[in-house]
This record gives C-alpha cells, sequence and structure tokens, in this order.
C-alpha cells in the first residue's frame, strides 16, 4: 500500500472509532441523564408477589425485599406500602412475609412484578396526608413551576426537594412530621418534573442547573412571609441544596441544610447510574465524559459548593453506606472536615434516599435535634 493510502485509511480507522466511541458515550450519558421523574432507579431487582393475605404480602426473598423498615412497591397501575418483616410468619426458603400497610393503586395480586421504592405516598398532601395545602406557582427561570404549601404559624419554612427516581410526592413522608412542629412546608417541582417546564436541553443536569429552581423557591418564600428557610433535600435535591446555600442571591435567609443521601461526587453518581442500567464497564469513562460535555462541568462546580469552607449553615448529613448510586464516603469525609458545622447520623442497610424508610424513629428524633435550635 502506497503511503499516502495507507495514511488516509488510518485516519479513516481512527475517525471511526472516534465516532463510534462518542457515540457509545452518547449513549451512556443518556442512561444516568434521560431517567424520567418518578420511574425506580436502577439497581434494586424486581420482586414477585407470590401471595398476599389478611395485613400481609410474600414476596421474592432478596437483600432488597429483606431491608428493615417501610416503603412503597411500585407496578404500572399499583401502588402499596409495605412494613416490616414478619419473621414468625411461616414461608418457604425463596420468600420473605412483610406487613401490608395498606394499597393505594390497583390490587398486588400474584405474579404481579413490583419494586421498592421509598415515596409512600400518592396524590397531594391534602389526598394523602389530610392536610390542608395550598396549591401554588412559582416563578421560574424556564416558567411557572407548580408547588404545595402546607401552611404553619412559624417564620421558619421549610423547602422539600426531592431527587432521582421520585416526584415531589416522596418529601410527604416527613411533612406530617413537620406540620407537627408547626412548620411551614413548600413542596415544589422544578425543571423537568410533571407540570414544571422541561430543561433547555431535555436533559437532567443532576442538580447543576436545577438548582436555580430552588433559588426561585426560597424567593417565594421569602415574598410570603418566611424570615429564613431549611433546605431539606434528598440525592440530587441535597445537591441543589448546597448550590443554593454557596450561589442564591439570597443564601442569607437559609438557616441550615438537611441532606438525605446527597450527590457530593457527580462523576460517580454518572458512573453509578450507568453501571445499574447495565452499560458495560470500559464505556463507563465514556459516559461520564460525555454526560460533561453535554451539560457542563457539575463536578466542578459541585465539588466547590461542598467544599468545607463554603459551607456557612448548619448542616445534618443523613446517608449510608449501602447506597449503591451517591457514594457515602463524601459525606463522612465532609462531617470529619467541619464537624462544627456538619452532623452525620449514619443509617444502614437504606439504598438512595431511602434513609427514612429504614429507620424512621431515629430520623425524626435525629432531625428534631437538629432543627430544635434554629426555630
Amino acid at each position: 500500500m502506497r503511503p499516502a493510502t495507507a495514511t488516509a485509511a488510518a485516519v479513516t480507522t481512527l475517525i471511526g472509532v472516534g465516532a463510534a466511541a462518542v457515540a457509545a458515550g452518547r449513549y451512556a450519558s443518556d442512561v444516568a441523564l434521560k431517567a424520567p421523574p418518578g420511574r425506580p432507579l436502577p439497581g434494586d431487582p424486581r420482586l414477585t408477589v407470590h401471595a398476599t393475605g389478611p395485613e400481609r404480602i410474600t414476596l421474592t426473598r432478596s437483600l432488597a425485599s429483606l431491608r428493615p423498615g417501610t416503603y412503597g412497591i411500585e407496578a404500572p397501575g399499583l401502588h402499596a406500602v409495605v412494613g416490616p418483616v414478619l419473621d414468625r410468619v411461616p414461608h418457604t426458603a425463596d420468600t420473605v412475609v412483610r406487613r401490608l400497610e395498606r394499597v393505594e393503586l390497583g390490587t398486588p395480586g400474584p405474579g404481579a412484578r413490583v419494586r421498592l421504592t421509598p415515596q409512600l405516598h400518592r396524590g397531594t398532601p391534602t389526598t394523602a396526608l389530610g392536610l390542608p395545602h395550598e396549591d401554588l406557582e412559582i416563578p421560574g427561570e424556564l416558567g411557572p413551576l407548580p408547588a404545595w404549601l402546607v401552611p404553619g404559624p412559624r417564620s421558619i419554612w421549610v423547602i422539600a426537594l426531592h431527587g432521582l427516581g421520585v416526584t415531589r410526592e416522596h418529601p410527604l413522608n416527613l411533612v406530617p412530621f413537620y406540620n407537627r412542629r408547626k412548620i411551614p412546608v413548600l413542596v415544589p417541582a422544578y425543571r423537568g418534573d410533571e407540570g414544571a417546564p422541561p430543561s433547555p436541553d431535555g436533559l437532567a443536569h443532576l442538580g447543576d442547573s436545577e438548582w436555580r429552581d430552588v433559588d426561585a423557591a426560597i424567593r417565594y418564600a421569602v415574598r410570603r412571609g418566611a424570615g429564613q428557610v431549611v433546605l431539606h433535600g434528598w440525592g440530587t435535591g441535597a445537591a441543589m441544596a448546597l448550590r443554593a446555600a454557596a450561589e442564591s442571591g439570597v443564601r442569607d435567609r437559609i438557616a441550615g441544610l438537611v441532606l438525605d443521601s446527597p450527590v457530593l461526587d457527580w462523576e460517580a453518581t454518572v458512573r453509578n447510574l450507568a453501571a445499574a442500567r447495565h452499560v458495560p464497564g470500559p464505556l463507563l469513562p465514556l459516559a461520564v465524559r460525555a454526560a460533561q460535555g453535554r451539560t457542563g462541568p457539575h463536578a466542578d462546580r459541585l465539588r466547590a459548593a461542598s467544599e468545607p469552607d463554603a459551607l456557612r449553615v448548619p448542616v445534618l448529613l443523613l446517608h449510608g453506606p449501602d447506597d449503591t448510586l451517591a457514594p457515602w464516603e463524601p459525606s463522612v469525609e465532609l462531617a470529619a472536615r467541619r464537624p462544627d458545622l456538619v452532623s452525620l447520623q449514619t443509617i444502614r442497610q437504606a439504598p438512595h434516599a431511602a434513609m427514612w424508610n429504614a429507620d424512621p424513629v431515629r430520623y425524626e428524633e435525629t432531625l428534631r435535634r437538629f432543627l430544635t435550635p434554629l426555630l
């Protein structure tokens, strides 16, 4: 082969390989950045319902179905709530029996394929919890953001920010806790949620752009009379809270942060999301690079917001080593480096954003102690 021809062939091959790598990276990043709200997070197996009885349900035995605590179970057209494992109820070696707390939608009949979710409720604060609420719209950067306001007489408000794989119904788990303490709770949707404006590029940014909708929620709360706010975020909602505390023009109104399963290592979460959806290992670095190229350098901005020296208000971290999407180790490191401001409550045997589900009593007592000096 002539030298010029060989060079041309080599360049063509490299271009082809490069184009294939770009396409593979784009596909892998789609897995992490196009997860629709309310769809189950990857990683947990689907479980088969084997039987139901009075206040009990029999599921496939697995590490997921054996978790302690209270969870929702979901499938298309089905939502129910299961409580603790009932060890003393007879069952086969490959099944587990849990208490069936309630069925809110559909029928969990034998053969149904379900997933566990930390989201217990369907509906609004009024229909799901019996608590009066106001439906409202928050003026956002991209358009109006639907929100619920559960009123209370205190001047400090909580703004509750859901994360991946759930909707704004997820924070309803904690609304009764705040309501008993007479704290107003604002539960906003943000870009990409149902009823909210879509992200301009159609992608989730894992908090990097969504935090500006948190800024809009803080400003709305202040206009409605809030003297200060506490931001309570789960997963990417926690990342949004950190960014707002660092960059919002009204960050002086933030009295504290409650961060449940926070995404502190953006790159690791992208890798974990892609891996959990069965993206081959060699493509995972491409997924991270493609995600950064498509949405911006999240890692640098989030890292700056979560630097120990950047923190200005008390922070409660609720996290555990069994979170396979948002690594626990950065939370441990952050708490160790700022013990004056950061408290870490470690909760084991809990998946991502399900710290309350695994141990609601300890979670709420820890939260009560954190909030008391702020009220």
